[in-house]
């Protein structure tokens, strides 16, 4: 296949950045990641600054290859992360824009690499238990319900991409959020902090200049683990009875 890209090339935060085109010739059975390597090859022996991205696993557990391709996150195969892409997917000719996650708490870092920290802010927030080491139950001695189970191991499967965004037209972490709180608040081991989690967790996504949630549904339409829209609703549910428990 011979394909164009357009991608978008920053050199740090403080730089304008703007989109530059790139010729590649590539097996349609690679993959988008495979693809980027052997154009940065090339542009290395080349003598040319290589195009930075994030990545990690390959195996779409890690989160780490956020791209905007063609205007959607991930690409345009429903359910998949940019690394699980592959080129069969584009035809002999297409032109390809390649941008980095556009949001304002992921500032560029450089090229297709932004700064996703503000995760990691909201996580230490309050997305966690704190039974202690040793007197923490068996985890087949504490019964839980099998939708419980079910809706929880559906949310933990949240891999923090940033995927939803990126898609959101109001830049919101809500789903995310959302994921992380419904994960832990419906397991009993979460209910200690059940109250405190929602109302720390959103405080620090709101701290970190997200914007608000109006249940547009692209986040859910995005993410490569399908997290459902109603951990959303989980979230306001916990918030409303925190809200009316505090009065």
């Amino acid at each position: 296949m011979k394909l164009t890209l357009r991608i978008w090339r920053q050199r740090d935060s403080a730089d304008r950045g703007g989109l530059v085109d790139y010729q590649v010739e590539i097996s349609p059975d690679a993959s988008f990641l495979e693809m980027l390597d052997v154009l940065n090859e090339r542009l290395t022996v080349e003598g040319e600054d290589p195009v930075a991205f994030d990545h990690d696993c390959r195996e779409g557990i890690c989160g780490m290859c956020s791209l905007v391709i063609d205007g959607t996150p991930h690409g345009p195969e429903k359910a998949t992360t940019t690394c699980q892409l592959h080129m069969r997917k584009f035809a002999d000719g297409d032109t390809i824009t390649v941008e980095p996650w556009r949001a304002k708490p992921f500032p560029v870092l450089k090229d297709l690499i932004v700064d996703r920290s503000a995760f990691d802010k909201i996580i230490q927030a309050g997305g966690y238990i704190t039974a202690p080491t040793g007197t923490a139950p068996e985890a087949h001695a504490t019964p839980v319900p099998k939708p419980d189970a079910d809706s929880a191991f559906q949310a933990a499967e949240c891999i923090g991409c940033g995927a939803c965004v990126a898609a959101c037209p109001n830049g919101s972490a809500m789903l995310f959020t959302a994921a992380k709180i419904t994960h832990l608040g419906l397991l009993p081991q979460g209910q200690p902090e059940r109250a405190t989690r929602v109302t720390q967790m959103l405080r620090t996504q709101d701290d970190l200049d997200f914007g608000g949630c109006t249940n547009t549904g692209e986040c859910t339409l995005a993410c490569p683990k399908e997290i459902p829209q109603d951990v959303i609703a989980h979230l306001n549910r916990d918030l409303l009875r925190t809200t009316r428990k505090a009065r």
